[in-house]
Order: structure tokens, then C-alpha cells, then sequence
């Protein structure tokens, strides 16, 4: 078993992808054995030190090497140093101290792994500039504690290094996806022109292997490649296979392609533009194939290094050279430049030899021709040392011994050679400038011992370790100074110190004063604010003393944290009261004795209220419904609104906006009152915003949205837009079944069920002869007209709607049915007399139907019986009755040069009434008034208006004495009523018995007129009025017989017809 520490470092190296994980150790055989003897070392006596313990730093190579390939994945085993070297693989700590990121340690078995940062080699620091060939390593240290000696033992280093092997992770590129070679017209077959070369960043086999060229037809036969091989780099050459005429074809696109040597391959490619130009015979050559030169570090800007000189066989400005630096890297062109004309090198930034040991670039000659010519040359620059390097010292902790802010602590009870820090002393120059001599100045109780078995001058390490017993209680703590000069000349020197902290038995507890710390703190913070500072004492001292103060409680350390070391508590997240309101944890101080001590205290945080918070309506937007016609100040709705916030922060009032006065608001209760009663029918939605403010400082508010929907109230009755109550639609008797007869239209101002209409006929139909939609409003006719349906029918139709309690309205249809509507005025003096007659009472059609019936038997018998006596009677009593009746004309005002109802006269052949002649007839005015009185008595007008509500009644007498004057003259010329415009028909004399025949017996009306009216209620000869009487005529068949000279028939039709209460 080894006893201490060892230190070991390792270089890794990547192997091919078909190795193992585990890479395989290499171990160089010339090196000694890892754990053997260490040279003594040797004691030196330096001006301006009294004592002193020299150590020389030589040591030998370091003896483990690993390789491992680039890119390998997480936790990749690398080597294992107990397994490798034979090392103990229990009762050891291993522990990396040198070598992280990439590398980790486990600390049982010491075996070495990769972690999540991967090794790159190219991003590698040690590697960046590596040419090729160069290898790359990653060096690592490795200490070693024997845990059953306890750290008194003192540690082990272990040193090695990672050959880090080179994986095909790059693909070769060109400078430019379009490369251009410019090529003179003439030129030779079989001249070679550069083509400019593709660099990798792997290296090795991975590098560039190959190049290839595509050409197209026109250039198969013109060109080839051709790759030669400098210093291990692959240059590729165009060869000109054929004669280039410049007249004929100017430039050719070929494809240069270009494989590394991975497995698997990588390859890219670029256009390569071939332009034809003039004739330039020669291209400049360098005087060496090669330029070598050597430069000091730290040398001035300006400085020359070399020059580099061709020479170009031309004449002219196709002989004069231009240099250029030619794929130089980001460092070369940075420190140097070159003169364009003389080809001389110069200094141009700060060289410093310990950054770049070695420069390397081409330098490329061309000339001046209008079609140039190139060649190239490979430049190397040595930068020389110079001693401008002071040694540095590092000192860090070693195995289980830690330092913190540049002491290191140890227990007095440690034994003599316990290591306290492990000393590392290099110098960045080389050769002599780089051999180191350290030394701990002073008279302390300390001493440095190599702790690696290294040669390398450069970098040496060292244990700092006790030589005697430390004692507390005598002295506390030791300031321990390194001192280290190298070789240069003059020397350079440096120094480091360390303080190393005795510390006693921990034999206390942490105590914190008092046990309980409560704060108030604000919502609100910022991440990282400080909350409070706790404070433990500790009785014991050093590191027994030295506090490290944490949270127990994992869920208290989301929020808030502790600085170990000051016992500062900051938040780190944002407190939100109204999440949680307080706040308790506990705190640990614990000591850095062994074992440790720790001691606790709660801790209460009061989180206080901010106003952060906006008050929050409940809902996104709020719509309420309320019923029109509704009074004034009565509640529409009610908004919640809430604040997370406390105290004053949560007093919330609110707004309307805007505030037009319609809407009010109550606070408290968050009410909406209407200062408005609502008519759906003038507005039907109202919007508006409600605000809601707090009461901190400064204020918070938010903004909601409202609607206020009206409901329809049924407060509209449905009105008749169409038919006119005035109006009237004609039918023949003959109209079909089902014909459409009217369509009563309506509306309603409200909505919803309160607009479905309802129509119903409500009177006028007592033969049911017609038929209404319920739903449209189409009349249509059920049932087939008969002789007693002739006349005028008034349908009173009632329109309701579906609301609750029911609207409705009542609209009128006029039917009129006949064979003829000629007298369109008697029509419309029916229409208007409907118009003020009560709607209880039914008017439909021919009231007297059935008794003129009866009446035409009674007639026909009586006429038969007539027949028979007028046979019988003289001859002479006929003629006697024709002649009064002549005499008897009707003269009503003023005589009428033709009677429009007087029969034709008869034929030439004298088959008509033959007149005496020579005899005038007889004068017939006082006969004519006579009978115009007689008239008057026997028309009976009996007006009846007895109140507004009842329709004037008309009594007319229907039969007439023979020789009565024409009603419609006598109303035309003498009536004090309004005026009615009768148009009699007057048939030819040998059709009017067959007129009268056509014509229903007692409902035989003479007019004309549309089918349907206009609709109007006003009419060409007069109007109705709510008081005045209005009136209707009809005239009957006795007008036609007493016109025809059959008194005997006109005397059959007298009879008194008039309105009845019932019908008409």
C-alpha cells in the first residue's frame, strides 16, 4: 500500500472509432517507477536570506499516457489508475486536481472518465496551432490520500497525460465557393497553374486526401489535375491539355472537388472559373524553394525579419512582382505584414514566443501583367526566448486539505509532514530561462517536498508540509511565504505567501442569539434583495469557528438564500403576499471542525402588502338582460370585482365610462342601476365600460365590459300594412275553390314571440266561404259561391300576437261578389258604409235572397193570373195605361233632351206603338211634380245616427209606381246628399228583358271599376266622415221594366227593401 499522496498526469490521445471505450494505457519504458524514491533535496544558501531550503526542480518525464479519440460521449472510461498502475483501489481518496472540465475522477477507484463537455481537439487551447504531425495532449493531476492514515499522511500526485487522437468531425473547404484561375491564351500544353488548396481542420488521415475536376464538354480535352505533394501537403495544379484561344471561348466553369481521408469521408466542392487572357509568357520565381528565419520575442513594431525575393523573366509591368501573404492564419497576419514591392517582412504586433513558438505561412509573388502570373513559397519564423517571464507560483489545496481566500486550515493535533498546500512553480520561458529555484523564506515550521517525479523545468510541484507539531495555543496562525527566481540573466524572481490557520479541538456548538428572527418584508422585491443577516458564535476558534450558515428546509431554499459565509438571507425569487403571507424556516450554522457542530435558529418572514395588484373583475366582460319599460333606479346587474391586495390596496370603487347618465353604479355591492326606463324599440343594446380603481399609491385600476341587453316586453300591438281597410277584391260567383283572395299583411315593432303573428277571421264569415292562413295571412276561398253569396263581404280579421297577454288588431276585407262590377261608385258607397258599421254584425252578401225567392213565386203566380186578364181586357184599357205612362217622363229640375233609359224606337216597318197624328201630347210638368212628390214620400229616407258608433241606415223602397223617375237622375240632379255617379247600362231594345233576367234578382248592382281598389279612402265625388251619414244604393229590376213599358212587371217588384239590423 502506498503511503501519502500521489499525483498523476495524464495525456489523452483519440484512438480509432472501432476501439473500445476504454482506452488502452501506453507507459513510456525509459521512465522511472510511479511511488519510488524522490531526489533529496538540496540545501543552498541565497544573499538576503538567512536560511533557506533550496530544492532543485529537475525531475523525470511523466510515465502514464492514455489515448483516447475526440468527441467521445459522457462518462467515457478513459484508463483506471488503480487498475493501470497497480495502485490501491480501497482506503484511498483520488481526487482530480487538475484536468476539469473534461475530465472526471471517481474517488474510489480512480478511474478516469469524460464528462458533458466534450474534448474537441481543434478547440483544444494547447492544440489550436498545431501543424502536422504535432500531436495534441490534455494533461491532468491526480492526488492520492491514504484514509486510514488520515490526512497527517500526507497526499500523493499523480501526473499523465491524453493523447487526444483526431476524428473526421470537419469537412475539407475552399476558401471561396467560386475559385478563379486566370490562365494565358497560347499557353503550352502541359503548363501547371496552382489551383488554391482546401483546408481541414482535422488532421492526419482525416486531412485532405484527395482532390478531383469535373469539366464539361467544351473543357474535357483542354484540362486535367494533377496533385503534388509538399512537405505532406497535397497542392493541387491544373494542366493545360490543350490550345487555349481566347477569340473562341474566354473563361470555362470547372467543378474542383475535394475528400479527406476520414472513415467516413467528407468532401465539399467549389467552382473553379478558368478565364483565357492575354499572353503573359512567364510566371515570377522565387530564389529559394524555401525561407527560414529566426525573430526574438517582444521585438518592435516595425522590425524587419526577412525578405523574401523572386524575379519574373518579363519585361515591363508583366516583369514587376507584387508579394502577398498567402494563407496566412489570424495570428500571422496580426503580427506581421509585407511589403508589397520589396517582399520584405516586417514586425507588426507584439511577438510574444510564449503564445506562438513557431509562424508559418506562404508568401505569393505576382506579377503586374494584364494577365498575371503567381508562384509561392513556403516562409517558417523561430521566435526566440528572451527571459521576460517571471516564475508564477500557484498554491491550492491538496487532497482533503481546502483553502479559502488564501488560508489554509489545520488542526493542531496533525502530525509532523502533514501536507497543508500543494505548491506548483512554473516559468513560461525555456532553456535556462526556465529552471526555477524555490524556497519558503522565513523561520517557520514549514518545508517544500517534490510531490511529482517530473523533469520537466517548467512546471515543478511541491508539498507544503508541516516539519513540527503545531500547537494552538501558542501560535495561532503561520504567514508562510514562497519565494521563486529562475535562471535568466538577469534573474527574475517571484513570491506567493499562504496563511495557514491552527485550529483547536471542536469541542462547541454553533449558538444562534436569540433562537428566533422574524422580519417584516415588502412584496414586491427584486431577485437577490436582502431580507436579514443571522449570527451564530461559535466558543471554539480557527476552523472549529469558522461558520457555515445554510437553509434546512429544501422548500425554504426555492425562495431564499443564504450566504454560508456572512449569514446574509436574500430572496431570490419575488414574493407575492397574496400567494403567501408568511413565511418560516430554520437556519443551520455549522462549523468546519471534525466532525462538524452545527446549531440552528427559526427564522419568520411577514411578507407586507404593495400595491401590486390591479383589481380583477370576475368576468372578461359582463352581459346582463333586462326587461323594457322598466322604471327608473332599479338594478340591471351586478359585477364582482376583487383585489388580491390588502388593507387600503383592496379598497376598490368603480366607474362608468362613460359617464353619459344613463347607468350608475353602487359601490360596495357593485350594482348597476338604470337612471333610465328602456324601450327596446328605440335602442336595444347598450355598452359601456366599467372602471375599477383601488386606493394605493399610487392607484391600480382595470377596465370590464358591459352589455345591456333589453328583453322585448309585449307593449306593441301588431299593425295591418296591407290590405287597406277601404279596399276591396272583386269575385265572380264562378271563382274556383282555393283561389287566393287577399293576403293580409301586419307587422309588430317587438320581438321574439311578441312579433309571431296569429291571423283569424273573426266575423264576416258566417257561410264559411272563407279561409285565412294562420300563419301568412292568406285569405283563400272554401266554399263555392251561390245565388245568396252575391253582394259585399267584410271579413273582420284579427291579428294577435304570441306575447304574454296577447296584442292583436282588426282589419277589414272587402269580398265583393257579382257576375259584373261595372258601378264601381255604388261599390264604393257599400265600402264606406262597412266601414261605420258595428263589427258584431255581419255583412255577407244578399240579406233578401231568400225572400225575393218567396216574392218571384208569389210574383210569377200573380203575373200568370195578370196574363190572363190582360188578355181578357180591352184592347183599348192597355193602351190607355202605355200612353199615361209616356206621359209621365221623368223631370227632375230640368228636361233631358233623351231618356238614357227609354226603349229604342221600333223598326220602320211600324210593328211598335203607332202615336195619333197631328195631336201634341200633353203638357207634363205639373204631372212631373206630382210625382216627384209622391217620390219623395215614397222613398221613406230614414237617416239613423243616433251615436257616434252606429253607421247610418238607409230605407228605400224597392218598388217603385210605374213611371218613376230614374234614381240615379234624380240623386245626380236634386239630392242634397253627396253625389253618386250611377252609370245604368242600357242593352239594345230587343236585349233588355234578357239584362234583367242576367242580374240577381234583388242585388243587382250597375257600376264599373277595377277588381281590386286602390285602397283609398277618399273618393272622386265624396268622403266619409266619423259623423255624417253615408250612404249605399241599389237598384232594382223594376228600374229595366218600368224603362221597357211593362208596367205590369214593375208593378210585380213593388216592394219596400231596407237595411236590417242583422245583415244587409
Amino acid at each position: 500500500m502506498l503511503s501519502g499522496s500521489t499525483i498523476l498526469k495524464i495525456q489523452v490521445s483519440v484512438a480509432p472509432q472501432h476501439q473500445s471505450d476504454k482506452s488502452e494505457p501506453v507507459y513510456s519504458p525509459a521512465s522511472p517507477r510511479v511511488g519510488g524514491d524522490m531526489a533529496a533535496p538540496r540545501r543552498e544558501v541565497l544573499p538576503l536570506l538567512v536560511v533557506v531550503l533550496v530544492v532543485a526542480c529537475g525531475a523525470t518525464p511523466s510515465d502514464i499516457l492514455y489515448r483516447v479519440q475526440e468527441e467521445q460521449p459522457p462518462n467515457t472510461l478513459i484508463g483506471s489508475l488503480a487498475a493501470d498502475r497497480g495502485l490501491p483501489d480501497s482506503g484511498h481518496l483520488y481526487k482530480l486536481e487538475v484536468g476539469s472540465p473534461y475530465l472526471r475522477v471517481d474517488g474510489k477507484t480512480g478511474d478516469i472518465y469524460t464528462t458533458e463537455i466534450p474534448i474537441d481537439r481543434e478547440t483544444l487551447r494547447d492544440c489550436r496551432n498545431l501543424f502536422d504531425g504535432d500531436k495534441c495532449f490534455l494533461e491532468f493531476e491526480v492526488s492520492i490520500t491514504d484514509m486510514v492514515k488520515g490526512i497527517g499522511s500526507g497526499p500523493r500526485l499523480i501526473e499523465g497525460r491524453i493523447e487526444v487522437l483526431d476524428m473526421n468531425d470537419n469537412t475539407p473547404q475552399f476558401s471561396s465557393p467560386i475559385l478563379t484561375l486566370s490562365i494565358p491564351e497560347n499557353t503550352h500544353i502541359g503548363a501547371l497553374f496552382s489551383i488554391p488548396m482546401a483546408t481541414d481542420r482535422d488532421s492526419g488521415t482525416n486531412g485532405v486526401a484527395e482532390y478531383s475536376l469535373s469539366t464539361g464538354p467544351d473543357a474535357d480535352q483542354l484540362f486535367s489535375l494533377q496533385v503534388a505533394v509538399d512537405s505532406d501537403e497535397k497542392l493541387p495544379q491544373l494542366v493545360v491539355m490543350g490550345n487555349l484561344d481566347r477569340e473562341k471561348k474566354d473563361s470555362y466553369d470547372l467543378n474542383i472537388r475535394v475528400v479527406d481521408g476520414g472513415k467516413p469521408a467528407r468532401a465539399s466542392s467549389a467552382l473553379l472559373r478558368v478565364t483565357v487572357t492575354d499572353q503573359n509568357d512567364n510566371a515570377p520565381k522565387f530564389e529559394r524553394s524555401h525561407y527560414e528565419a529566426e525573430l526574438s520575442e517582444n521585438s518592435p513594431q516595425g522590425h524587419s525579419v526577412l525578405q523574401v525575393r523572386a524575379n519574373d523573366a518579363d519585361t515591363g509591368t508583366n516583369g514587376e512582382i507584387d508579394y502577398i501573404l498567402h494563407q496566412a492564419s489570424e495570428t500571422v497576419q496580426r503580427l506581421l505584414r509585407i511589403d508589397r514591392s520589396t517582399g520584405i517582412i516586417y514586425v507588426k504586433g507584439l511577438v510574444d514566443r510564449e503564445e506562438e513558438s513557431i509562424l508559418k505561412f506562404s508568401v505569393v509573388a505576382k506579377d503586374r501583367g494584364p494577365n498575371s502570373k503567381t508562384s509561392k513559397v513556403v516562409v517558417t519564423i523561430k521566435v526566440r526566448d528572451q527571459n521576460d517571464n517571471a516564475p508564477a507560483i500557484e498554491i491550492r489545496g491538496i487532497g482533503l486539505v481546502t483553502h479559502h481566500e488564501g488560508v489554509a486550515n489545520i488542526s493542531e493535533d496533525m502530525p509532523i509532514s502533514t501536507a497543508v498546500a500543494l505548491v506548483q512553480v512554473s516559468d513560461r520561458d525555456e532553456g535556462e530561462n526556465a529552471v526555477v529555484t524555490c524556497v519558503v523564506a522565513g523561520d517557520v515550521p514549514f518545508q517544500l517536498r517534490p510531490a511529482s517525479e517530473s523533469s520537466n523545468d517548467r512546471k515543478r510541484k511541491y508539498f507544503l508540509q508541516t516539519t513540527t507539531l503545531l500547537d494552538y495555543e501558542r501560535v495561532k496562525y503561520y504567514r508562510i511565504e514562497i519565494v521563486a527566481v529562475d535562471s535568466g540573466n538577469p534573474a527574475l524572481s517571484s513570491t506567493n505567501s499562504l496563511k495557514v490557520q491552527v485550529t483547536d479541538v471542536n469541542d462547541n456548538t454553533p449558538i444562534f442569539s436569540p433562537a428566533l428572527l422574524e422580519v417584516d418584508f415588502a412584496e414586491g422585491n427584486q431577485p437577490g434583495d436582502r431580507v436579514l443577516d443571522v449570527v451564530a458564535t461559535d466558543a471554539d476558534s480557527g476552523s472549529n469557528a469558522d461558520l457555515a450558515y445554510s437553509i434546512i428546509e429544501p422548500t425554504a431554499t426555492r425562495l431564499f438564500e443564504i450566504d454560508a459565509n456572512t449569514g446574509e438571507v436574500r430572496v431570490k425569487n419575488l414574493l407575492d403576499r397574496e400567494e403567501t403571507e408568511r413565511y418560516e424556516f430554520r437556519v443551520a450554522a455549522a462549523d468546519k471542525g471534525l466532525p462538524s457542530k452545527t446549531g440552528t435558529a427559526t427564522v419568520v418572514v411577514n411578507v407586507l402588502d404593495r400595491n401590486d395588484n390591479d383589481p380583477k373583475f370576475m368576468l372578461s366582460g359582463y352581459s346582463f338582460s333586462v326587461i323594457e319599460n322598466m322604471p327608473p333606479l332599479n338594478p340591471v346587474g351586478v359585477v364582482t370585482v376583487t383585489d388580491n391586495d390588502k388593507g387600503e390596496n383592496a379598497r376598490v370603487r368603480l366607474f362608468v365610462e362613460p359617464d353619459n347618465g344613463k347607468f350608475l353604479i353602487q359601490n360596495g355591492t357593485g350594482t348597476i342601476l338604470s337612471s333610465i326606463s328602456f324601450d327596446r324599440e328605440k335602442e336595444s343594446t347598450y355598452t359601456f365600460r366599467l372602471k375599477a380603481v383601488d386606493a394605493g399609491d399610487p392607484p391600480r385600476s382595470s377596465y370590464v365590459g358591459v352589455t345591456i341587453n333589453v328583453l322585448d316586453e309585449n307593449d306593441n300591438a301588431p299593425y295591418v300594412t296591407k290590405p287597406a281597410n277601404s279596399s276591396y277584391t272583386y269575385l265572380s260567383p264562378g271563382t274556383p275553390l282555393d283561389t287566393r283572395v287577399e293576403v293580409v299583411e301586419a307587422e309588430d315593432i317587438d320581438s321574439g314571440p311578441n312579433a309571431e303573428l296569429v291571423y283569424a277571421i273573426e266575423g264576416g264569415n258566417p257561410y264559411g266561404l272563407f279561409h285565412i292562413s294562420p300563419g301568412s295571412g292568406e285569405i283563400t276561398l272554401a266554399r263555392e259561391f251561390t245565388g245568396k253569396h252575391n253582394g259585399l263581404h267584410r271579413l273582420v280579421v284579427r291579428v294577435k300576437d304570441r306575447g304574454k297577454p296577447p296584442r292583436h288588431t282588426t282589419a277589414l276585407v272587402h269580398v265583393f261578389v257579382n257576375d259584373t262590377k261595372s258601378n264601381v261608385s255604388l261599390i264604393e258607397v257599400l265600402v264606406g258604409h262597412s266601414l261605420y258599421t258595428p263589427l258584431d254584425r255581419d255583412i255577407a252578401g244578399d240579406p233578401n235572397y231568400a225572400l225575393a225567392q218567396r216574392s218571384n213565386i208569389l210574383y210569377g203566380s200573380l203575373a200568370g193570373i195578370a196574363g190572363v186578364i190582360l188578355v181578357i181586357v180591352a184592347v183599348m184599357v192597355i193602351r190607355h195605361r202605355l200612353q199615361k205612362d209616356t206621359k209621365s217622363g221623368y223631370q227632375a229640375g230640368k228636361k233631358e233632351s233623351k231618356d238614357l233609359y227609354a226603349p229604342k224606337q221600333g223598326p220602320k216597318n211600324g210593328k211598335g206603338k203607332k202615336v195619333k197624328k197631328g195631336k201634341a201630347p200633353k203638357p207634363s210638368k205639373p204631372l212631373e211634380e206630382d210625382e216627384e212628390a209622391g217620390l219623395q214620400k215614397g222613398l221613406k229616407f230614414n237617416l239613423i245616427n243616433d251615436n257616434v258608433n252606429d253607421s247610418p241606415r238607409i230605407h228605400l223602397p224597392l218598388n217603385y209606381p210605374p213611371g218613376s223617375p230614374d234614381l240615379g237622375r234624380h240623386y245626380r240632379s236634386n239630392s242634397p246628399l253627396p253625389s253618386i255617379q250611377l252609370q245604368p247600362q242600357s242593352p239594345s231594345a230587343s236585349k233588355k228583358h234578357q239584362a234583367v233576367q242576367d242580374l240577381p234578382a234583388a242585388n243587382t248592382f250597375v257600376g264599373t271599376g277595377d277588381n281590386n281598389s286602390t285602397g283609398s279612402d277618399q273618393y272622386s265625388d265624396y268622403s266619409y266622415k266619423a259623423n255624417p251619414p253615408k250612404y249605399s244604393k241599389q237598384v232594382g229590376d223594376y228600374a229595366h221594366a218600368a224603362a221597357a213599358g211593362y208596367p205590369h212587371v214593375a208593378a210585380g217588384y213593388h216592394r219596400d227593401i231596407r237595411w236590417t239590423d242583422r245583415v244587409w
